[in-house]
């Protein structure tokens, strides 16, 4: 079996009295889709936050391609190729889409860091955020505001953010929260074309996009992994069921 690309090894996190990531072993392989779930107070994000470096643990390791980064801050971990997009959408509203893309790509190219008027002089920065925005279908958004996409196409731009940073691992918080029906299948459409090229560690609640998705599943409860596996092995694992998907069921 190859070795993880991600690898997270006894990871402790504590606030205060409550537990939140309780000596949690976690490897996710190169390729496809590996979805994180489990009922709300699981700790997903908080885990996330953890690989991210958002995050401090109070014991434990986060290794990426072999090298332990556990001490290393975020911006560190985004050059090593960690990408992530979150529950609550953070963009520049008041900048076009266009524009957003290109921040991020001047951010990982290093190129003209005196901030704005400069990125405007440099045609790569833009041309490589229209083709990020192109392979999201979102070409006839670039020009709009930020502020003025719908929440769809917001939270799809910040995948094209996440993008624009190159990541061999690009980390989607909860990617189809608040979107309808309709939305939602697009989303899936999307996260569907970005695994053939992009490892993906996905938190997401939606078990219909899960199972669509996930070439693997981990199961997250009270801050421990209690089961991982191939989709059909988990939706059979008993435990997992009275643990999670039962509760969905029963809810559903």
């Amino acid at each position: 079996m190859a070795d993880p690309l991600l690898e997270v090894r006894g990871l402790y996190k504590h606030f205060g009295g409550v537990v939140a990531t309780d000596r949690l072993d976690l490897g996710v392989v190169e390729g496809g889709v590996h979805a994180l779930i489990g009922p709300n107070g699981a700790g997903k994000t908080t885990l996330i936050a953890q690989i991210c470096g958002e995050v401090e643990p109070d014991s434990g390791h986060v290794l990426f391609a072999g090298r332990d980064i556990t001490a290393l801050p975020g911006h560190e971990r985004v050059a090593l190729g960690l990408g992530r997009s979150f529950q609550i959408t953070r963009i520049f509203r008041s900048l076009t889409a266009r524009d957003n893309v290109a921040l991020a790509v001047q951010a990982r190219s290093g190129s003209s860091m005196r901030f704005w008027r400069p990125v405007a002089t440099e045609r790569a920065l833009f041309d490589e955020a229209d083709a990020v925005l192109a392979g999201l279908g979102m070409s006839a958004a670039s020009g709009l505001p930020a502020a003025s996409l719908s929440h769809a196409d917001q939270r799809r731009l910040e995948v094209a953010i996440a993008l624009a940073c190159r990541p061999r691992l690009l980390l989607l918080d909860e990617p189809l929260a608040g979107m309808g029906a309709e939305e939602a299948q697009a989303m899936v459409g999307v996260i569907g074309q970005l695994k053939q090229h992009t490892t993906i560690l996905m938190v997401e609640h939606d078990m219909d996009a899960v199972f669509r998705l996930a070439d693997e599943i981990s199961v997250l409860v009270a801050g421990r992994v209690i089961a991982s596996g191939a989709p059909q092995v988990i939706r059979d694992d008993p435990e997992v069921r009275s643990a999670y998907l039962g509760e969905e069921e029963a809810a559903a």
